[in-house]
Parts: C-alpha cells; sequence; structure tokens
C-alpha cells in the first residue's frame, strides 16, 4: 500500500517480520522494520485482509479467548470461540491504524494486547546487507494529554565525504513519532513495544488510534488520514480535486471492454496514488516513478509520463517541468554525472543519499531527459495553446538541447553517452541496467554508447522544439533546429539501417562502429517520425516477428539473442511504457492492423494482474497453450507511473488524437477495433474549451464519432485516413510553419 511519500510492504497478513524488502519507508527510508500485532503473547489467526484502495487495507484476526472453557461450547477454537482483532490502515507521509477489539463470545474476558514495532532509519539497501551510515537514535516516552501518548524517535547523523573532487560535510535528521489516541485503555511501553491491558464483556469492543508521524529534518509531515472517519484530509480533498477534473473514460460492458476500462480508471488512480505533494504546488502535479523502489523524483519518468498521460489534462506536464527546471544542472559535478543544462536523472531521500555515500541525492547520469524536456514543452503547448504558461521552461529546454549537443555530440555526428562518475551508471540512455547493451555474440559493449532512440529522442526534441521557438518569436534559432533535425534524420537512416534484418542497429559503439543486435529500442524511431517512410513498412513488420513479439508485447531484446532472458530487465522482458509508445508509432503511419495487433496484446497481459494493473515489466515468455501467462519480474515496481500512463498512450494511438490549442482544434482520426466497438472520453480540455466525445466503430469497420457536451470553442476535424504511409498531422503543421521562416 502507498500513497506520496510512504509505502508499506508488508506480508499478505499486514506483517512486517525477517524480510529486508519489507517495512515502513517514508521518503525511501526504512522507519520500521518490524511490525506486528501480539494478543496474550501470540499471533492471532490470520482471517483475511485485502487493500480497501491503493493507500488503505483492512485485515481480519481471530484468537480463542484464554478463558476459553468457561465459554459454551467448551473448545479452543478461535472459529467458535472469537476474539477478533481489526485493523484498518492508511498510508500518506506517515501511517494511521484504527485498532479495534471485540468479543465475539458470551463471556466477559481479558486480552494482553501488544505492538511489536522495530525504528531503523535504513536506506532500502542496507535493510538486507551492511548497515553503512551510523547515526544517533533516541527516543522519548510521554503522556501528552489525557487522552493520548506520544513515543518519539530521534535520529541523526553525518558523514565526511570527499568524491572526484566533491568534498563536505552532511547531516540528516529524520524522526518518527507514535500517537496513540481515543485509546479505552491506558496504552504501556517498554522498549520498542506498546502493550495495552483489555478488559471485554460479552460483545464487547475496544478501539484505540495510532498515528506515525514521520518527520524529515525539523518538518512533521502531514498524515493524509484521520481516525474513525473524522472527514476527508486535505491530502484526500486535493486528490478527489484532480480525478474530477482530469479526463474520464468510458468504453461499455464486454469481456475486453471491461479490462481496457479497469486499467485505465487504475491508471488515473494510481497517478493520483504517486503524487508528491511536497513538490507540487499551484496545480501542478509531481509524481514518483514507482513503487517501492522509486519512491521519488526519476527526471526521465516523470516526463515521458507526463507526455503518456496528457490526456488527462496540463497538470503533469506542469508539475514535471517545474521540478526539473529547478533541478537543472548549474556546473560541472563528475561525481555526480552533471554538466551545466542536464536534467537531473533521479534525486533520492534516503539516507545513503542525502549523507553522500553515493551522489545519488542528486545525480545527472541520464541523456534522455535532456531530449524529453522539451519535448513535453511541445505537448504542452499544442494541448493548452497558452504562451504565458510554456514561456518559464523555454529557457531550461534551449539549455537542455545546449547541454545535449555540447557534451553528447561527439565527433561521429551522433550523440553518445558516457559516464564520468566513480560510482555512475554504465548505461545512460533508455535501457540503462549495468548489462543492457549487448553485441550480437552476447558480449557487453563498452561506452561510449550511442543508442538509436537517442538519436530519435535528440530529432523529436529539436523538431517539435523549434516550433516553441518560433512561436516566442526565436524564428532564426526555431529554423536552425528544424534544419539540424532534418540533417540528423538523413544521417541516421544511412547509418544506422540493417539491411539484412529488416530494422535499424541498436546503437554504435566506442569505434563508431554498429552495435547489430535486434532489439526493441527501433521502435521509438518509429514513434519519433525518424525513420524513412520506405522503411517504415520492413521496420514494423521486424518488430512483431515471433522472435521480438511475445504475444503479450515486444520483447526489448530478440529471443534469438545469445543474451536473451525473459527474466531480464532489459535483455528479453516486456515494457510495457516501451510498448504502449509502439502501438501509437504504429498509429502515426496508418499501420492499422499491426496497432490493434499490440493493443489488444497489451490489454490482455493486463487482464493477468490483479486490478488490470500493467507492472513496470514483465517476462517476455512465449504466449501459447504451454505458457498461457508470462513469468514476471520479481523486483518490478507495481504501481508504476509510465506503466499506467501507457493505457493512456494506447487510447490516444486508437482515436488518433492531435490537439492544436491555439487555433482551438482537435484533429482525429479514430480507427476503433472489434474488441473494442466504442469509446467516449469525457471532460477532455483543448486550450479553454472541454469535451465530450463518444466514438463508435460501425458495421463497415470506420469509426464515426459524435460530441455530446462541448464548453467553450472547440473545432473537431477528421484527419482523411492515409491511403498511404505519412506523418502525422504534428508533423504537417511544422513542414507548413517553417515553409514561411525564409519570408520571416
Amino acid at each position: 500500500m502507498s500513497r506520496g511519500r510512504t509505502a508499506l510492504v508488508a506480508r499478505s497478513t499486514g506483517v512486517v517480520l525477517d524480510n529486508p524488502h519489507h517495512g515502513l519507508f517514508v521518503y525511501q527510508t526504512r522507519v520500521l522494520g518490524k511490525y506486528r500485532w501480539l494478543m496474550n503473547g501470540k499471533q492471532p489467526e490470520f482471517s483475511c485482509g485485502s487493500n480497501i484502495e491503493q493507500h488503505s487495507w483492512m485485515g481480519y484476526f481471530i484468537q480463542a479467548p484464554q478463558n476459553w472453557k468457561a465459554t459454551p461450547p467448551s473448545e479452543a477454537s478461535p472459529l467458535q470461540q472469537t476474539i477478533e482483532l481489526r485493523l484498518k490502515r492508511s498510508v500518506g507521509e506517515g501511517m494511521q491504524e484504527e485498532v479495534q477489539l471485540t468479543n465475539y463470545t458470551q463471556v466477559k474476558t481479558s486480552v494482553q494486547l501488544e505492538l511489536e514495532f522495530k525504528p531503523q532509519f535504513l536506506s532500502p539497501e542496507e535493510a538486507g546487507g551492511e548497515r553503512k551510515q551510523q547515526g544517533k537514535l533516541s527516543s522519548r516516552w510521554s503522556h501528552v494529554q489525557p487522552d493520548a501518548w506520544e513515543l518519539d524517535f530521534s535520529y541523526e547523523a553525518e558523514h565526511h565525504y570527499e568524491h572526484q573532487g566533491d568534498v563536505g560535510d552532511a547531516r540528516i535528521k529524520r524522526g518518527l513519532a507514535l500517537r496513540i489516541e481515543h485509546a479505552d485503555s491506558e496504552p504501556e511501553h517498554s522498549r520498542a513495544r506498546i502493550r495495552f491491558a483489555v478488559k471485554l464483556e460479552p460483545h464487547g469492543t475496544w478501539r484505540c488510534c495510532l498515528n506515525w508521524i514521520a518527520r524529515v529534518e525539523e518538518n512533521a509531515l502531514p498524515l493524509s488520514a484521520a481516525c474513525f472517519h473524522h472527514g476527508a484530509t486535505e491530502y484526500e480533498r486535493k486528490r478527489v480535486s484532480y480525478l474530477s477534473a482530469a479526463s474520464s473514460f468510458d468504453c461499455g460492458n464486454g469481456d475486453l471492454r471491461d479490462v481496457v476500462r479497469k486499467s485505465v480508471e487504475r491508471a488515473r488512480l494510481d497517478l493520483a496514488a504517486l503524487r508528491m505533494f511536497d513538490l507540487e504546488s499551484d496545480g501542478r502535479i509531481a509524481v514518483a516513478a514507482g513503487i517501492p523502489t522509486y519512491m521519488g523524483v526519476f527526471g526521465r519518468d516523470m516526463l515521458g509520463t507526463a507526455w503518456q498521460a496528457s490526456l488527462l489534462g496540463p497538470e503533469l506536464a506542469l508539475g514535471s517541468l517545474d521540478v526539473l527546471s529547478r533541478s537543472q544542472a548549474s556546473q560541472v559535478n563528475e561525481w555526480r554525472d552533471a554538466v551545466p543544462g542536464k536534467i537531473v536523472h533521479e534525486m533520492h531521500t534516503d539516507p545513503l543519499s542525502m549523507l553522500n555515500f553515493r551522489p545519488k541525492g542528486a545525480y545527472y547520469g541520464s541523456v534522455s531527459g535532456s531530449f524529453l524536456y522539451p519535448l513535453l514543452i511541445s505537448e504542452l503547448w499544442h494541448w493548452t495553446g497558452n504562451l504565458d504558461l510554456i514561456r518559464p521552461y523555454v529557457e531550461p529546454g534551449r539549455r537542455a538541447l545546449e547541454c545535449a549537443d555540447r557534451y553528447s555530440l561527439d565527433e561521429t555526428g551522433f550523440y553518445r553517452y558516457q559516464t564520468h562518475s566513480e560510482q555512475g551508471m554504465k548505461n545512460q540512455g533508455w535501457k540503462d541496467s549495468q548489462d543492457a547493451i549487448v553485441y550480437p555474440d552476447g558480449s557487453q559493449v563498452p561506452a561510449p554508447i550511442g543508442t538509436c532512440e537517442m538519436q530519435a529522442f535528440a530529432y523529436a526534441a529539436k523538431r517539435h522544439f523549434s516550433e516553441i521557438l518560433w512561436w516566442v518569436g526565436e524564428r532564426a534559432e526555431a529554423l536552425r533546429l528544424y534544419k539540424e533535425s532534418a540533417t540528423l534524420k538523413e544521417r541516421f537512416n544511412d547509418r544506422f539501417w540493417m539491411e539484412e534484418e529488416g530494422t535499424f542497429a541498436m546503437g554504435i559503439d566506442n569505434h563508431g562502429e554498429l552495435i547489430r543486435s535486434v532489439a526493441s529500442d527501433p521502435g521509438h524511431c518509429l514513434l519519433s517520425g525518424i525513420v524513412d517512410e520506405s522503411r517504415v513498412p520492413r521496420l514494423a513488420n521486424r518488430m512483431l516477428m515471433k522472435d521480438m513479439f511475445s504475444g503479450w508485447g515486444i520483447r526489448t531484446l530478440s529471443a534469438h539473442h545469445p543474451a536473451y532472458n525473459p527474466f531480464s530487465y532489459h535483455r528479453g522482458s516486456v515494457w510495457p511504457v516501451e510498448n504502449g509508445s509502439f502501438v501509437l508509432g504504429l498509429a502515426r503511419y496508418g499501420l492499422l492492423g499491426e496497432m490493434h495487433q499490440l493493443a489488444r496484446a497489451l490489454f490482455e497481459a493486463a487482464r493477468l494482474f490483479p486490478h488490470c494493473r500493467l507492472p513496470e515489466v514483465f517476462g517476455g515468455h512465449q504466449r501459447g497453450d504451454d505458457a498461457p501467462f508470462p513469468g514476471l519480474y520479481t523486483r518490478a515496481d507495481w504501481p508504476q507511473a509510465w506503466s499506467a500512463s501507457a493505457t493512456l498512450t494506447i487510447l490516444r494511438a486508437l482515436l488518433g488524437l492531435f490537439p492544436y490549442a491555439v487555433a482551438d482544434l482537435l484533429v482525429i482520426d479514430p480507427h476503433l477495433p472489434e474488441w473494442l466497438p466504442e469509446l467516449t472520453v469525457q471532460n477532455l480540455r483543448v486550450g479553454k474549451a472541454r469535451a465530450t466525445i463518444r466514438f463508435q466503430r460501425k458495421p463497415d469497420g470506420s469509426t464515426d464519432y459524435r460530441i455530446t457536451e462541448l464548453e467553450g470553442k472547440l473545432h473537431v476535424v477528421r484527419q482523411p485516413s492515409p491511403n498511404s504511409l505519412t506523418a502525422d498531422w504534428a508533423e504537417r503543421v511544422k513542414d507548413a510553419l517553417f515553409s514561411l521562416a525564409p519570408a520571416a
């Protein structure tokens, strides 16, 4: 269960015990490593439990009373003689728990109720290994009010660090207070235990409320829950407000339609649950990358998620651009892989990062953010048409592109990455795991490396950002970027294409030679528009061959490759975020059959998982009678932001939506498949307009639409379906704009 900066990872019974991956995590710090309730010295029998929402859980536990012989019938079975312990938990910048004991017997009894817990203040990786940071932990027990008691833990640590010229002293202060309220009997405290002596009449009930309040430095974090239904918190009001403003979707009833509806609604709820409220302001929403591993700022994840979720509204884009502009690098720091203008890759808040044992307090080892940032500005512009809204982000976008050109564009004429940090990440493209980039013989590719999608992202960023510069009056620079993108496209198609394979090489190596492995990376090229149209059919066909297409999605690496491993992170697994983009890439070129095939596979995969929620990544096993479901990457985050938003990308592809708000225009090219014959988008925002549009597949296979509600001014125009391959409407706009450039 999770919300905001907090996650509780526990057994299905709600117990935290003897597992380094379990615990209560706040700001990526395991503040509690043990948590369980005992009745009369024993762990009660677990009846059942379940999440109510992503942030809340309830469980039932039972135990026979100590004086069971006095109860009719005289049988020491908790099923026949039941003392019930009911727990209700809610997390959000801490944890709140309602505790209720009920005596379902016919005699008076007593219970020694005891809570065991263990405060730790560890980075997650320390929990399963050696503790590297050694601070001072103190505690204080007090009776703070007539009906409230508090056990307060304070933790302080410091560390002197020296890394590649980055020298200093770092300190942290963290805290955790257990506040006990509304207890029907007074608690007792000894070490890491709280005890209650409870007396229960027949069918009597005892209750109390526990609030675990976390502190970061001197700031107590506001709990996002209230005991015993004391009304909605500010956190909940914000969540409800966002969901009511965001677009919603309905597709009727039916087998796969139910999956689509549940998956998309789960995406909306998960994005709301991943919000980091401490980074938000003025309606700008910032989301963490995933639970439980990535509960912090991840630059490319925020940017990719916001781009994919643009159907919901502009809030995620504004929040992402805002957070990342504030953390944009301003100087060279080799230990952090930072250079001026670079977009931060990750910002962790755990003790090891904040004490600078490692550079992840602010680490810049990724090239993707420098391209995705200007791309998201363009997307925000298309949906809002508001120059005042995007102006604050234009200069950070320009600096990000300049950074990529200055530090990543090398003598090969292409973009390549290489870490300069002693603790840096070797691979800094989309596939950033240590062993992701491989030669055809399975051996590892040394850095510097220029993956094909790096070139695709650079092409798209320059092409789209050139339009932004045109609109803000920077015509000469806009034209330069536009021409550079065209030149890059030509050089890329000449250099990276593998004629014998019908696809692009994975990248170029440290000698500028092609990495001729067949992988998923070229799918991003398809979406970006960098692919020469004459090669699109062969590329799409190659992506959907059996060694690449598992039946559930397109693998990260061909199953014929010697390094293929269906359980790996990037060498044969299936990533929903990639595949959602591939669906949209197929749509932009009018490859409708291929688009429908891949979209269906992904929703059928979603059906395999609880709540129809796609995980971060899953196994690349071939779908078939002997494997009716794929394996799972066991450390996958779930929920995960850009897996959630991938479902929205698929819907956008099926509907062929392109907004151009500055002209009060929405261009559509809908092609609903047989398995999704109707789809309604409610509260779709384009500029100042809001619309509800119902799309319906006709008997002849075409898709019709009807605007059922419209507030404000909006022209909805159908784009003629392409008879041959064509770029999408966004490309036509740019071509039209820059046909005016010489005169301008």
